[in-house]
């Protein structure tokens, strides 16, 4: 790829991968729309690396509190006291069912769900899905209140993730809503549970990599417009749901489904 093409996927990925649209979804379309070469899945999860820099670097003083915390907590045997080391524990536990479809699908979802048609069904089935929990009462929780099944239930949406036009942001955050959490807070756990998964799916692709590719100046340039405009998403989604609805990424995702399915059946 030239700079352009993979400073425009970095930009794409970055945004998409923070907003409730799927990041997947859009990495496979832009290619597939402009007839770029399509790098593959490889190259997506290593984009997702620059995405997961600028979660970590967001919530850093978080993440710091919840390291610190959680290694006290071990020692004592008892996370009665640290209530971050204690958010450590569920974060762990949310990942545990994205990790565990991740390494069973992982062949099918760098083959079979990369379909066009497959991205718009799940696109479209998705938003509605997040439309209907936006719009149940009572949301009052916050990431602070988490318990142990509010995880585990989270944790089970974000591996519906594996299917491209998911969105791991917005089904989370979908799961987040059903568990009764503010929308600025369930899109929160929603950033802080991307990422053990995000960073094992990158481990775990890393031997797919050609790193003479990987270190190249396009490449690095990509990673890091991913990091820029995710760090920039973040922080605007986290402002814009504390008085607005999702409604605005239901209504993309399924104008973007409809314009891929005249797509798809005009090219035949």
């Amino acid at each position: 790829m030239d700079f352009i093409q993979s400073i425009a996927l970095g930009v794409i990925q970055g945004i998409t991968e923070i907003l409730p649209i799927s990041s997947t979804a859009h990495l496979v379309l832009v290619p597939w729309f402009f007839s770029w070469y399509d790098p593959g899945l490889p190259h997506n999860v290593a984009l997702h690396m620059g995405t997961l820099a600028s979660i970590l670097y967001y919530f850093r003083l978080e993440w710091a509190g919840i390291a610190r915390e959680f290694f006290r907590g071990a020692l004592e045997g008892s996370f009665a006291s640290y209530p971050q080391g204690r958010l450590g524990t569920y974060i762990i536990a949310a990942s545990v069912p994205g990790a565990l479809v991740g390494l069973v699908l992982e062949r099918w979802a760098s083959g079979t769900l990369r379909q066009p048609i497959v991205i718009a069904g799940a696109l479209a089935l998705f938003g509605i899905v997040l439309f209907a929990a936006d719009r149940l009462p009572g949301r009052v929780k916050s990431v602070g209140e988490i318990a142990l099944v509010d995880s585990i239930v989270i944790g089970a949406f974000q591996a519906i993730a594996i299917v491209p036009g998911v969105s791991r942001s917005g089904i989370a955050i979908t799961g987040g809503l059903l568990r009764r959490y503010k929308r600025d807070e369930a899109a929160r756990f929603s950033f802080l549970i991307s990422a053990p998964i995000v960073a094992g799916a990158g481990a775990l692709e890393a031997r797919h990599l050609d790193f003479s590719t990987a270190l190249s100046p396009e490449f690095l340039s990509g990673v890091l417009a991913s990091a820029v405009f995710g760090y920039l998403s973040i922080r605007f989604l986290l402002k814009y749901v504390q008085g607005r609805s999702y409604t605005v990424f239901v209504v993309y995702r399924l104008a973007l489904a409809a314009v891929i399915i005249s797509f798809y059946f005009a090219r035949g």
